[in-house]
């Protein structure tokens, strides 16, 4: 990391980031480009280890690249801020923000832990306890991503 000044250097400081964050972007390998998508999500911590959960259709072109090479990356940030650090008629300026980068292996979850990680979803979006319709489930896929490397990344202005 070229700035080490604003490295997260604590896994507690990275998941605290990720749990402000609404997406995740997950970069597939696909040839001689990436595909890219952005993604609601649920988090598992345990021993430091960081399990990701996404749903979605069963069907589409993540489940053909997943299948081809599992190994993905990610990004999410948060608190974004713009901030004006010149004279009033200058554009002068620079931007707050919180993030997450990192690596890891996705697989789908099999149907037992299917409810576990759907519950991981929702706590995600939800502060109090909000049950999903159980019906959608043999139409959902639900797969999981197992966080091999992560880094994070704070700028806050300073305050003068």
């Amino acid at each position: 990391m070229r700035r080490s000044d604003r490295e997260i250097k604590d896994i507690e400081g990275i998941i605290q980031v990720m749990e402000k964050c609404d997406v995740c972007r997950l970069a597939f390998y696909d040839g001689g480009y990436p595909y890219i998508l952005p993604l609601n999500f649920g988090m598992q911590v345990h021993e430091d280890q960081i399990t990701l959960y996404f749903h979605g259709a069963d069907e589409g072109k993540k489940y053909e690249l997943m299948e081809k090479d599992n190994r993905v990356g990610f990004e999410m940030d948060c608190s974004h801020k713009l901030v004006m650090t010149g004279a009033k008629d200058s554009c002068s300026c620079t931007m707050e923000y919180e993030s997450v980068v990192g690596r890891g292996r996705v697989e789908k979850v099999l149907d037992e832990e299917k409810f576990q990680a759907l519950c991981l979803l929702m706590k995600h979006y939800h502060k109090e306890e909000c049950m999903f319709d159980k019906s959608v489930m043999p139409r959902t896929t639900v797969w999981k991503l197992t966080v091999e490397q992560v880094s994070g990344k704070i700028r806050k202005k300073k305050k003068k």
